[in-house]
This record gives C-alpha cells, sequence and structure tokens, in this order.
C-alpha cells in the first residue's frame, strides 16, 4: 500500500519519465531501489534506535532532504522542458544514466520518512529464534526491494507515456512542467516541518 501512495518518489519518477524518457526513468528507479536496500542496512544497524537517541540525526536528514526536493521542483520551474532539434522536431533533454541513478538514490535516502518506515515496520516482522536475524532482515530487505522496483518501474513508464502526450500539446508541456515542480516543493515544504514521532 504505501508504493501506491503519492509522494517525492512517484512524482520523480513521472517527471522523469515525461522530461528525459523512458531509460532514463528506469535508471532512476534502480537508484530508488539502491536507497531502499541501504534503508534495509540501516534498520538492521539500529537507525530507528540512533534517531531517538540523537534526534539531530533525524532533523540532520530532514532538512537536507527537504533542501533537495526543493532545488529540484524550483529546477522544474526554471528549465525548458523540451528543445527544437537541428530538423525542428521537439526532443527531450536527455540525462546521464548515471546522473538519473544518484537523483533516484538521493531523493529516498534523504527521506527521514522513508527510513523511519523501514527501521520501524521490517523489525516487527523479525521473529526471534525463526532463523538468524539477519537472514531474515535480508529476506524481508530483497522483498521490499523488488516489490518497490516493480512499482516504480511502472510509474517510470507511465511518465513516459505522459511525456508523449505532452510533447504534442506546449500548454500541457507547461502545466506538467509546473505541477511536478510544485507537488516536489510541497514535499519539501512539509518534510521541513514534519515532526519525529
Amino acid at each position: 500500500m504505501i508504493y501506491l501512495l503519492p509522494g517525492p518518489d512517484m512524482i520523480l519518477l513521472l517527471q522523469t519519465g515525461a522530461l528525459q524518457g523512458r531509460a532514463t526513468a528506469l535508471a532512476t528507479a534502480l537508484g530508488l531501489a539502491i536507497a531502499r536496500s541501504c534503508h534495509v542496512a540501516l534498520a538492521a544497524m539500529g537507525l530507528a534506535t540512533l534517531f531517538k537517541v540523537a534526534p539531530w540525526t533525524f532533523d540532520v536528514v530532514r532538512i537536507a532532504g527537504a533542501g533537495y526536493l526543493l532545488w529540484m521542483g524550483l529546477q522544474l520551474f526554471k528549465s525548458n522542458t523540451f528543445v527544437l532539434s537541428a530538423d525542428g522536431a521537439q526532443t527531450q533533454h536527455k540525462a546521464p544514466w548515471k546522473s538519473a541513478i544518484q537523483r533516484g538514490v538521493l531523493t529516498n535516502l534523504l527521506n527521514p520518512k522513508a527510513l523511519l518506515f523501514c527501521s520501524v515496520l521490517l523489525p516487527q516482522f523479525i521473529t526471534p529464534g525463526a532463523a538468524p536475524v539477519m537472514t531474515q532482515f535480508v529476506l524481508l530487505g530483497v522483498i521490499l526491494v523488488a516489490v518497490g522496483l516493480v512499482f516504480d518501474s511502472s510509474y517510470a513508464l507511465a511518465g513516459t507515456w505522459v511525456g508523449r502526450w505532452v510533447q504534442r500539446n506546449p500548454r500541457a508541456q507547461r502545466v506538467q512542467q509546473r505541477l511536478f515542480g510544485g507537488l516536489l516543493i510541497g514535499f519539501a515544504l512539509r518534510l521541513a516541518f514534519m515532526q519525529q514521532a
């Protein structure tokens, strides 16, 4: 259910698919999967406890994440969505796949809600004595990352479809660009004022 809720990851994938195409959006989805793998590792090491013992660590992640989302949203407002190629046809800006992966990693890794989700949820499914705790964390992590990758790939492909549609409509391009930029800025503001539970 958590993957169906709108959030920065979903907006990032839709925006990347719409503006930069399928390959770049799928590379972004891979970056999100890498970040989720890091969340699982941090959950296994007791990140939730660190956030409780040293609340400033939560605030550092929260402020960094809000700043990053705000920067991405503002970049959307400033950038040109499509440019004309030499033959006059509209083409999309392409981002190197390494940058796309990095964008996915940073967007998810700097989201304290995603960090807390793994740190609070996964330990509830650990059964002491059933198997080594680390084995259970690895299994749960593989399931979490695999399911997330399926959903993220779907959003990336949906964004590509949106991009094909808006490419033929200059007004829709501007609306889509401002909508995604506004949503990212909104998520940044919400994150900036988020309190640790």
